[in-house]
């Protein structure tokens, strides 16, 4: 701990240095993005929200997308639930744009928007970071933003090898770092230069490390071994297997529509679960595998299987609805889900072209 004590202290002290490097760096080479053309408040809160475990490649159309529909905080806040989640669909993590809506209420009832973290942290969907990031890029609030690439900006520059349990826990330690850090001057482009660093030349694999513009700052390369900070652990994984149906009637396509109340999934559509329809997935699995995916979702590693089923024969439950093939572009659905729909619907066009006459749907 004295060494890192040691390159603490060493970097502080050329922290006026530090600022020099690392904001010129910025002001040349950081990407054009649009939330920082003609920046705004409205489009910072809109990119941190989006930004959320996403990256920046995938958020870009949607960002558009968004802008071109809902251009401010008034015309989101008066937009129905149904298109806000619709503009979402594909992004995952629907909670965000649920919460981006309540918030977009709320400012939109006040006189003026709050300016503090402290205040915009009482805003649903906002904790410490986007509290940080929109306060000092919106009004230059002097606090210092901690995510997991500033965490392994300053992991490396301090060489620091504590093992963390996870990166919130990382995010805490260094944080009194990054507020010593932050210039009183530009609070903003500070933190923006600080997350820009990481995600294009601090990076968690294979940094760039000859085109870092702060090397002559950091411990860890000093070392040769950048790649070893952050040190944290890795998680626990777990694997499920998921059996989901697909049914079909007179054109239309059973779904699952998650109720008004559901926390994360409200009024979105899914394939059923095997027993949402009544039928054990052991029973399911009988029928014809249409398509197998794997996917990540936090700690867990799933394997879904869709197998043909034939329609319900009882009484179906309120939250299974059949969905018209010509209406599911109109529905909201999950990404994965729309991906998988899209390609077995893709499957079978090709499939029944090329045998004409042969009867799909027999499971």
């Amino acid at each position: 701990m004295l060494f890192v004590a040691t390159s603490v202290s060493r970097l502080l002290s050329a922290k006026v240095d530090f600022h020099r490097a690392l904001h010129g760096w910025y002001r040349t080479h950081a990407r054009r993005l649009p939330w920082r053309e003609s920046p705004s408040l409205y489009k910072t809160v809109v990119s941190e929200f989006m930004l959320q475990q996403t990256q920046v490649k995938t958020v870009l159309p949607y960002f558009a997308r968004w802008l071109a529909a809902l251009p401010d905080f008034a015309a989101l806040a008066a937009a129905p639930d149904a298109q806000v989640l619709k503009l979402w669909e594909g992004l995952g993590y629907y909670s965000r744009a649920r919460n981006l809506h309540r918030l977009a209420r709320e400012i939109a009832a006040r006189p003026a928007p709050p300016r503090t973290p402290a205040e915009w942290r009482e805003l649903p969907g906002v904790g410490p970071y986007t509290a940080a990031a929109v306060t000092s890029i919106s009004f230059d609030a002097p606090v210092a933003c901690v995510d997991g690439n500033v965490v392994r900006i300053l992991a490396r520059l301090t060489a620091n090898a504590t093992e963390f349990r996870d990166s919130a826990g990382a995010a805490k330690v260094f944080a009194p770092l990054a507020g010593a850090l932050l210039p009183a001057d530009a609070p903003g482009e500070h933190n923006q230069a600080m997350m820009e660093l990481g995600a294009t030349v601090c990076l968690r694999q294979n940094p760039l490390c000859p085109t870092c513009p702060v090397r002559a700052f950091c411990a860890a390369a000093r070392r040769g071994a950048p790649e070893a900070f952050p040190r944290i652990a890795p998680r626990q994984i777990e694997h499920r297997s998921v059996t989901r149906v697909w049914c079909e009637r007179n054109g239309a396509l059973l779904l699952h529509r998650a109720p008004a109340g559901a926390k994360r999934f409200a009024h979105m559509h899914e394939l059923p679960l095997a027993d949402q329809t009544g039928v054990a997935p052991a029973v399911a699995r009988r029928g014809r595998l249409l398509a197998q995916k794997r996917r990540a979702i936090t700690r867990f590693q799933i394997v879904e299987s869709i197998h043909l089923a034939p329609p319900p024969r009882r009484k179906m439950a309120a939250d299974l609805v059949w969905v018209p093939l010509v209406e599911l572009d109109a529905i909201t659905l999950s990404g994965p889900h729309r991906r998988w729909v899209t390609e077995i619907l893709a499957a079978r066009t090709m499939a029944c072209r090329q045998n004409a006459g042969a009867s799909w749907r027999k499971p």
